[in-house]
């Protein structure tokens, strides 16, 4: 008996873990088509579900995109509406692995031909081209899979040679909707367990296919399996926003409502099913392709059901989960569980939190403006007010560079590990950006405390000197989450050498009049020390060109 549990636990951990180095591969051989997918996340709910199902036919997992998706609501990427359509689609995307366990498993002896697949891959790992070792990789996941599925399938026993085992398990078959409930049930904790419903299907299929259940309790396991499959983008959303958690409850109500009316419906539903798809559903054999026929039917009649109501959905979400003002989880705990990660999707969240602390920088430079040009009594609150501001940019600064590093823990292509460490940079650039921004408002605030006087027309330079860096600002904004050209790093170098040109002249107006003064030395040395931290925010801004352009 013990021999045969850890013969059963150690198929399943390496049908699992082929699962995930494949999942792993495919994502780094569509990073950027992923990527671009991503961005094709709108308001068209139809889109939407065609994005969900297209990412997870790639990643081979439901949980991996939800949680994902839920992660891109936490990061302002994605509103609640929008996540709704790709949540849908997600779930239709998981049927094609029962499709795929289904024949080629079960159908199709693909793991007898599992062996020379391996063999295959094995050797193009040693090729230095990204794209030959990715699909080596990809090769050796996907002969793993099927070796853990023969594995599992030879490891768990007929049943139908032992009749009292048999008699055992039939007594829970014969009791109508107490039975559907209670397969249902299974089906729901088996998938919280395994925290897969590609294992947990991987499972059931098993189970059926030697005797140990027949249709219609695979199938109520089944609709268990979706809604155990919700608990870990909930899990993943207990530290994010408000909007991820709602996110995260739409996925879990839009289940719930499939299950209510397909157990309402259960018998005629499983006899469609048993209609359109060949074979009798009586022979084990045939229940497999029956099981993932079921699910398939079961997600696109309930995204039917629902698309047309996804307002109404996230109104419903909103109301159960009211918003609360709490500080904000800058991302979602990394996880480090055995359910396949999406570190190639998940600098799209980096980009944003990016951005985001690009939006601190100019804050900084707009509270230094507005000291410099109207003090007034309140100066000292408003400098410690920016003060608090460039805080939350260390702050950041740290916690999206852990963020990036947790990424490149994981498998990423060659060309998603060269842009993450492009972000790296660039955030180091922007923290020293937020430390000359408040410099300089420390600056304004002392110019005003100890009333040095300056000539009227420093107030015209520093604003012209500012309106030019908050161009800057404005256009490496935007180059992030675009590649930038050779066009964009003429103008950067223009925009730089603009900056670098107008300190040096404006020190020397400066130094003519300290020359022809000295009266107003200490004013003057001020102004200069304020030049000089502008010119820096300058040399930085510039940087950060260069480190985004050599992200390609």
């Amino acid at each position: 008996m013990l021999s045969t549990t850890l013969a059963i636990l150690g198929s399943l951990g390496m049908f699992l873990f082929g699962m995930r180095v494949m999942s792993e591969a495919l994502q780094k051989l569509s990073g950027e088509r992923l990527r671009s997918m991503v961005r094709a996340m709108t308001g068209n709910r139809f889109v939407g579900v065609g994005t969900g199902f297209t990412v997870t036919c790639l990643v081979q997992s439901s949980s991996a995109s939800t949680v994902m998706i839920v992660s891109f609501v936490n990061a302002g990427l994605l509103t609640l509406l929008e996540s709704i359509g790709p949540i849908l689609g997600a779930n239709l995307g998981t049927t094609t692995t029962f499709w795929l366990v289904s024949f080629l498993g079960f159908k199709f002896s693909v793991s007898s031909i599992a062996l020379p697949i391996i063999g295959i891959g094995f050797p193009l790992l040693f090729i230095k081209k990204s794209k030959v070792s990715d699909t080596g990789e990809f090769l050796i996941g996907f002969g793993l899979l099927f070796l853990g599925l023969l594995f599992l399938k030879d490891s768990v026993p007929d049943i139908r040679g032992n009749t009292e085992a048999l008699a055992f398990i039939q007594s829970f078959t014969d009791r109508g909707i107490v039975s559907v409930l209670a397969f249902f049930v299974f089906g729901t904790v088996l998938t919280i367990i395994v925290q897969s419903s590609s294992v947990a299907g991987a499972i059931t299929i098993t189970m059926a296919a030697k005797g140990w259940i027949d249709y219609p309790s695979a199938a109520a396991i089944i609709l268990g399996e979706n809604v155990g499959t919700t608990i870990t983008a909930n899990l993943a959303a207990i530290t994010a926003n408000t909007a991820a958690k709602r996110a995260a409850l739409a996925h879990f109500c839009f289940n719930i409502i499939g299950v209510v009316w397909a157990i309402a419906l259960f018998a005629p539903f499983a006899s469609l099913i048993d209609l359109l798809v060949p074979g009798d559903s009586a022979d084990p054999a045939n229940i497999p392709l029956h099981m993932a026929g079921f699910h398939t039917m079961f997600n696109l009649i309930n995204i039917a059901l629902v698309i047309g109501f996804v307002p109404q959905l996230a109104k419903l979400v909103e109301r159960l989960i009211p918003e609360r003002p709490k500080p904000r989880s800058e991302h979602l705990k990394f996880h480090s569980s055995a359910i396949p990660q999406t570190g190639e999707l998940n600098i799209a969240e980096a980009e944003e939190d990016v951005r985001g602390m690009g939006r601190l920088t100019r804050e900084l430079l707009e509270g230094f403006v507005s000291i410099f040009e109207t003090p007034g009594p309140d100066v000292t609150e408003r400098l410690a007010r920016l003060e608090k501001a460039e805080e939350r940019s260390d702050k950041k600064a740290f916690e999206i560079t852990d963020y990036l590093l947790k990424c490149s823990a994981g498998h990423l292509s060659e060309s998603t590990l060269t842009r993450v460490s492009s972000l790296m940079r660039v955030v180091a650039e922007l923290e020293d950006i937020c430390d000359c921004g408040y410099r300089l408002c420390v600056l304004a605030e002392r110019k005003a405390r100890k009333n040095r006087q300056l000539p009227p027309e420093t107030l015209r330079e520093i604003r012209a000197f500012a309106d030019v860096l908050f161009q800057f600002m404005d256009f490496w904004s935007g180059c992030i989450g675009r590649p930038v050209t050779s066009s964009d790093m003429e103008t950067a170098f223009q925009l730089e050498s603009f900056i670098d040109q107008s300190r040096k002249r404006l020190r020397k107006e400066s130094l003519r009049r300290m020359q022809a003064s000295g009266d107003a030395i200490k004013a003057e040395l001020l102004y200069i020390d304020i030049l000089n931290n502008m010119e820096s925010i300058g040399n930085h801004s510039l940087n950060i060109l260069q480190a985004l352009r050599h992200r390609e």
